[in-house]
């Protein structure tokens, strides 16, 4: 049975934040990827750690939400709660994450706890840090009418204005709908990604409207080595060189 380390005689205090991380078990792309070493620890535990400092500072649970005993046990050894185990329905490859999120809501609802805010955080980004988060936070709580924030990225190869289709033959057409006019980055709009390090909402927003992307959410920017994710081998060696390069001091 999953467990916290919150012990049952204390006090329960209402918490402001869930922290939500979610990690099942399963992934076709890297298998058993959230357990996989990263510099000395399991992928899972880069996102725990970072979500705990926050939690430090502004009054929040780390929940890892998984169908997986074995990232249970990971999340139990770095310190986040496991207070319930992932129904397997959740835990499919064509489960949406907000029907996770939710879930961990109502669960907490049905033992009388509420949060002001939940924040999900992708063990797939374990670039991001406290400080990211923090300053998400602090944009959130700050602009009036907001509702939630996600992490966003400038993007320039992936800009409209560099993009083509082909058709069967391999003619190449602008994607803009234009003739082809290449303009200098300077002359362009600035377009951004989801890059999918951080979602934050306001609880009672997300309940109604179940998603965090809607007119009230605003986008918090990333730098374009934070926003990689990790889908594949590939992703996971680059990101590793990306942290060890962070952790040497090589790179801010």
């Amino acid at each position: 049975m999953p467990f916290s380390k919150r012990e049952s005689s204390m006090t329960p205090t209402k918490p402001s934040v869930l922290f939500l991380i979610p990690a099942r078990g399963g992934s076709k792309g890297l298998p058993g990827k959230n357990t996989l070493p990263m510099l000395g620890k399991p992928l899972v535990a880069w996102t725990i750690e970072t979500a705990l400092a926050v939690a430090e500072k502004i009054n929040g649970r780390v929940v890892v939400s998984t169908d997986s005993q074995e990232i249970a046990d990971v999340a139990l050894q770095f310190n986040a709660e496991v207070p319930f185990m992932r129904p397997l329905e959740l835990a499919t490859d064509t489960s949406t994450s907000i029907d996770v999120v939710l879930h961990a809501l109502a669960y907490f609802e049905n033992v009388g706890e509420e949060f002001d805010y939940v924040c999900m955080l992708e063990a797939t980004s374990p670039q991001r840090d406290d400080q990211d988060i923090l300053s998400a936070f602090n944009l959130l709580q700050h602009t009036e009418g907001a509702e939630s924030v996600v992490g966003i990225c400038r993007t320039e190869s992936g800009n409209p204005a560099f993009l083509a289709l082909k058709n069967k033959e391999h003619f190449i057409t602008s994607y803009a709908g234009e003739n082809f006019i290449f303009k200098r980055r300077q002359e362009i709009d600035d377009v951004y990604f989801f890059e999918g390090s951080m979602y934050i909402s306001k609880v009672t927003a997300l309940r109604q409207r179940k998603t965090f992307y809607h007119e009230k959410t605003l986008g918090f920017e990333m730098p374009k080595w934070k926003s990689f994710e990790i889908d594949d081998l590939v992703d996971f060696m680059l990101i590793e060189t990306l942290m060890k390069a962070k952790e040497e001091g090589t790179l801010e």
